[in-house]
């Protein structure tokens, strides 16, 4: 583990503890990921959906019938959420005491470089999917981590997305820092991710009561996984 700092974020409005921006996240709309995950499980299937935001995903996963509990740490991601149950807790903390037939977490927030809390967001997953239920995970190809190189993207609607820096501290690591600009707003979110290839995440579930079971749709970012 490096003693470099974990997540930083700066902008105008709100930032989460994990230097996510409130305001540039009520900004994003969903690109796929309510259908890609929708294809991946049964119909009318209950959603925990751990590190909401805003609820980007939330309200399309709602929209294809599904039942959804959103859980963010940030009671101001929360208030943008309507229609679904809002849960305001860590994720490493959360204790309900209920089953879900799916327990969803994405947005590449498995890739914490602490590995403490990597393995209590696994234990949280285990504690809540029932037992013929599926975790969801969402992380980048391990080969991305060695081929991610800094870039900027505009999309042509006054919104600019820029890696700004890549710093490889450890063979596993990477220290990037994200500039987004929308309008005349700018935010910036640093923050430190691991690579999980296949052998290690594998460990890493095993140690929670986990198994991987394949991937959504033949894409290894998306890793399905369940109760051992």
């Amino acid at each position: 583990m490096t003693s470099r700092r974990l997540y930083q974020g700066t902008g105008p409005g709100p930032i989460t503890p994990d230097g996510c921006a409130v305001d540039h996240y009520a900004t994003l709309t969903p690109k796929g990921e309510p259908e890609h995950i929708h294809a991946a499980i049964p119909e009318g299937a209950s959603i925990l959906e751990l590190g909401s935001g805003t609820g980007r995903i939330t309200h399309s996963l709602l929209a294809l019938g599904h039942e959804v509990v959103a859980v963010d740490e940030s009671p101001e991601m929360l208030v943008h959420i309507r229609g679904a149950e809002t849960v305001c807790s860590s994720i490493q903390t959360l204790a309900l005491h209920r089953k879900f037939d799916v327990v969803l977490l994405m947005s590449f927030v498995i890739e914490t470089a602490d590995d403490g809390l990597r393995r209590a967001f696994l234990r949280t997953c285990r504690e809540h999917v029932a037992a013929d239920g599926c975790v969801i995970l969402q992380r980048q190809p391990p080969e991305w981590y060695d081929t991610i190189q800094p870039f900027e993207r505009d999309g042509g609607d006054g919104r600019v997305v820029r890696l700004a820096e890549v710093v490889r501290p450890e063979p596993h690591l990477l220290d990037l820092t994200m500039e987004y600009t929308v309008g005349e707003r700018k935010w910036t979110h640093s923050y430190l991710s691991r690579r999980l290839d296949d052998d290690f995440l594998e460990a890493e579930l095993g140690e929670a009561g986990l198994t991987m079971s394949g991937f959504l749709n033949g894409d290894r970012g998306w890793v399905r996984a369940v109760p051992r």
